[in-house]
């Protein structure tokens, strides 16, 4: 998908975590607590935006000049790292977004990082991630779990991709 870039975060980024914030079904695709208050989404992408330390980066996703989504590499150590990615506008839910970042970000962990296996985790019932993790590349390799998703307790399907791949 043409026009996706990926770019550090910055001050004000946290409005964009606000509206995703107010999306009950993004919210519950992600993780995140249904009904928090803007306040607190503010002050926790405050605290991302200024550095979440040496072991984490989320960079912002943006398309036409819209913070859409972040993607993440965590637990970063100088081989490895553990992908994670949200689109946040719904709107471009199942458009190649999503491929589209993630391949920009794996990109970025494999030769600008220099990293030699990124991983990933994802909840059983989320078959949306499952396949990108397929387009993306990554090759199943096990289960894990059990873990919250979506108000149930649930195994997750690790994932993996390594630079060779």
């Amino acid at each position: 998908m043409a026009g996706v870039t990926l770019r550090p975060l910055q001050p004000g980024d946290e409005e964009a975590a606000v509206r995703w914030a107010a999306d009950r079904e993004f919210c519950l695709a992600t993780g995140w607590t249904v009904g928090l208050a803007p306040r607190k989404v503010r002050e926790h992408w405050a605290r991302i935006i200024v550095g979440a330390g040496p072991d984490f980066l989320r960079l912002g996703v943006e398309v036409e000049g819209r913070l859409t989504g972040y993607v993440d590499l965590a637990n970063l150590t100088p081989i490895s790292g553990e992908f994670g990615i949200a689109i946040g506008e719904r709107a471009w839910w199942g458009r190649g977004l999503g491929t589209a970042a993630g391949q920009r970000m794996l990109a970025h962990g494999f030769h600008t990082l220099g990293l030699d296996t990124i991983t990933a985790e994802v909840h059983a019932p989320n078959l949306r991630s499952h396949a990108l993790m397929r387009r993306l590349g990554f090759r199943e390799t096990g289960v894990g779990g059990p873990d919250s998703y979506r108000g149930e307790l649930v195994e997750t399907v690790w994932y993996v991709l390594t630079r060779p791949d």
